[in-house]
């Protein structure tokens, strides 16, 4: 009878030993997930410019929280198996100096995410280029930099190999098409027309390419001709092939339909990277 009874408690001991360990496991991870979201919510919010900096933070924060809460937990859990804290911290801290002699990148993408954050290099919310990658930066954590590109797809950057960095302060790149019009009021506006329309075409059928609509700017004058047409994109960096290989071929193609002495010199485009003012950051 009385073996019967300890051995209830055994068991008894152990299912609340197992029970401790789900429930702890449980709100971690409940917990960890509250974190996660509440930053998201931060970092998609539309804040202005001047919140950057707090969001990068809070990026970098979360990721070092969930770690601390994982860590606390494994302990807590460990703890209830018999091992005391002290001998789990020091063999953590074994652990830890094994890993930074055995796997010293994982140290430079810690020291690498500090840096990030407070060298005021790049943050949350920023275009950049990073290691061939263009991007609006989501997240800097411990480890790795999380960049949106044009077409939605996450690029997690190990913060080690991040190396060179192409900020866009603006968030795009302006491309500037000039379509020199005929001297004919009545050509140049049915050629303003056609300009206007194949331009909206093209951002209609590749979005991914603009950050914006395409925008007329209106006409510059140029001596005794009718004037140059400006039409502005703003552009993902890198993008602008379509406007190069497609637009422009078909404007100077439907202005020479109006024009036979049109010349694809007529037709020419620039691009240039605006600068904030203001006292905000114009690193190019």
């Amino acid at each position: 009878m009385i073996e019967r009874m300890e051995s209830w408690l055994v068991g008894a001991g152990m299912l609340v030993h197992i029970l401790f360990i789900v429930l702890v496991l449980a709100a971690v991870h409940l917990g960890v997930r509250q974190i996660r979201r509440a930053s998201r919510r931060m970092s998609d919010s539309p804040l202005g410019h001047r919140m950057a900096k707090t969001r990068t933070i809070v990026s970098l924060a979360t990721s070092i929280i969930v770690f601390a809460l994982y860590f606390t937990c494994f302990g807590l859990i460990v703890k209830e198996f018999g091992l005391s804290l002290k001998t789990y911290l020091a063999s953590a801290s074994i652990l830890g100096l094994a890993i930074g002699f055995g796997s010293q990148g994982l140290v430079q993408d810690v020291v690498t995410g500090v840096t990030l954050v407070f060298s005021d290099l790049i943050d949350v919310g920023e275009m950049v280029e990073i290691s061939g990658q263009t991007g609006i930066v989501r997240s800097i954590g411990m480890r790795f930099t999380t960049l949106e590109t044009s077409m939605g797809a996450l690029v997690y950057i190990p913060n080690r190999s991040i190396a060179n960095v192409v900020n866009y302060p603006r968030g795009y790149v302006r491309a500037l098409l000039d379509v020199m019009l005929p001297l004919d009021p009545a050509l140049a506006d049915r050629a303003e027309q056609l300009v206007v329309a194949s331009a909206q075409r093209l951002h209609e059928q590749v979005p991914g390419v603009f950050v914006t609509p395409p925008s007329v700017e209106g006409h510059l004058p140029v001596g005794d001709t009718s004037g140059i047409l400006r039409v502005k994109f703003r552009i993902w960096p890198g993008r602008g092939g379509p406007i190069e290989t497609a637009l422009k071929p078909e404007i100077v193609a439907s202005l020479k339909k109006l024009d036979d002495q049109y010349a694809d010199w007529m037709v020419t485009i620039n691009y240039e990277a605006e600068k904030k003012t203001g006292g905000s950051k114009t690193r190019r």
